[in-house]
């Protein structure tokens, strides 16, 4: 079962000065940020609020760290904007196996690992009404984070 919006992809050109302007303008700082080079993205996880089920919600910025990368691609053809959305859930494999089983397209045939550890998944755009739709099951607390900067 979705439990809430994880968080909000915003694809940028330049990280650092999007960063300055979600500090300067609302306040915003980097809870965590990471290099993912399976996805080809450097990314930062500003932290808006925390929620019922013990998670957060963020805006996660992202900027391609390669021309060929999904982000970079989708930059190219887009610009700078939102990205997709991503709905926090306790079990990424039974939420994606039951909404698969309602037709709507899942992009990986296994989740992969995502910002802080997290599982995730996506869902075709075409069949969520043109939202690039990503499911999260984020890392338990406990899990190594010694990656991690913050």
């Amino acid at each position: 079962m979705l439990t809430r919006i994880d968080h909000i992809g915003i694809a940028c050109f330049d990280l650092d000065r999007t960063v300055e302007f979600y500090r300067a303008t609302y306040g915003f700082e980097v809870y965590h940020s990471e290099v993912n080079e399976e996805q080809g993205v450097r990314e930062a996880m500003l932290r808006i609020n925390a929620t019922d089920d013990g998670g957060a919600s963020y805006l996660q910025l992202l900027e391609p760290t390669r021309e060929d990368s999904a982000v970079g691609k989708w930059l190219a053809k887009n610009g700078e904007g939102v990205h997709h959305i991503a709905f926090g859930t306790a079990d990424v494999d039974g939420d994606a196996e039951a909404i698969r089983g309602k037709g709507v397209r899942v992009l990986y045939d296994e989740p992969r690992t995502g910002s802080m550890g997290s599982r995730i998944t996506f869902l075709h755009p075409k069949d969520c009404h043109g939202v690039l739709t990503e499911l999260v099951t984020s890392a338990p607390p406990s899990a190594d984070r010694s990656s991690v900067e913050h």
